[in-house]
């Protein structure tokens, strides 16, 4: 029976499912496969590579830092992204606050990123590289629209995987995963509205015309496939976790004692969830 892991995006709202990692690393449990969305997968490679609250770490020691995230950044042509990328994903992770590159090498399952295919609108589904000191295809899956630039991958423009499947817990199924556990970062009431940038989005990606219309639909694709998702939990065929509540939480939240609430909320519903996962994945 393979097991699985699906990991929402949100950017820093991600934290929660770092605590619900932190959690299931207590108990010892890595899924056969792992799929992650923009921070989803950018966070989740930390779990793989069992470096407990690492992911916690670095957001309190750099969530208030200009290098890490700040407009300037984004005005910085060398940059072109609200996110410091040379520090996020190199300096931190190569300097400061290592990541375990053996240790996630020796991860003996598999791990996937889902980035957009601007050309196609689709999702793509890439393997995540074992060594890549840069982290190509995590910058490629982070990559909101208007505040990163697009990153071309084997000649294919792409943007963050949260635009064609924000949630792909389809895609895990299509992998064979029979025991799944789907990690959300936004509460179980939530629906998504139009994006208040869509104007924006429309003009500034006008040559990229199949991934407007995904655009277009992006909210009710994203409402139809939790919908879906939560009658597969109600059919008792996935195990799903979502935060209590993210009211007043911003994806770029910089209030550290929030920060840590949202972490501690993912942790103990971690702890909570680690035996019957236990059953399943063991």
């Amino acid at each position: 029976m393979k097991s699985g892991i699906v990991l929402e995006g949100g950017a820093l709202r991600t934290i929660f499912s770092t605590g619900v990692c932190d959690a299931l690393l207590d108990a010892g449990l890595l899924p056969d496969y792992f799929i992650g969305v923009s921070a989803g997968a950018a966070y989740g490679v930390s779990y793989l590579s069992r470096q407990k609250w690492r992911n916690l770490n670095i957001v309190c020691h750099y969530a208030n830092d200009r290098r890490y995230m700040g407009v300037g950044n984004l005005l910085d042509r060398k940059n072109r992204s609200y996110f410091g990328l040379k520090f996020a994903y190199e300096d931190i992770p190569n300097q400061y606050i290592p990541f375990d590159y053996k240790a996630f090498a020796a991860y003996p399952g598999e791990a996937e990123a889902v980035l957009t295919n601007l050309n196609t609108g689709k999702a793509d589904y890439l393997p995540i590289p074992r060594q890549d000191e840069h982290f190509t295809v995590l910058q490629a899956t982070c990559a909101m629209p208007l505040l990163f630039p697009i990153f071309h991958i084997n000649d294919q423009p792409y943007l963050d995987g949260g635009c064609a499947d924000p949630i792909p817990w389809q895609r895990a199924l299509e992998q064979g995963c029979e025991h799944l556990l789907v990690v959300l970062t936004r509460e179980r009431s939530y629906v998504r509205g139009v994006e208040k940038t869509d104007r924006l989005i429309q003009r500034h990606y006008r040559n990229y015309p199949n991934f407007l219309d995904t655009m277009r639909r992006r909210a009710d694709d994203y409402n139809e496939n939790r919908e879906r998702l939560f009658q597969l939990e109600r059919e008792g065929r996935v195990m799903v976790i979502a935060p209590e509540s993210t009211k007043g939480y911003s994806r770029t939240e910089k209030d550290l004692e929030k920060i840590r609430a949202l972490w501690q909320d993912g942790y103990f519903q971690g702890r909570t969830a680690a035996p019957k996962l236990t059953e399943l994945w063991k």
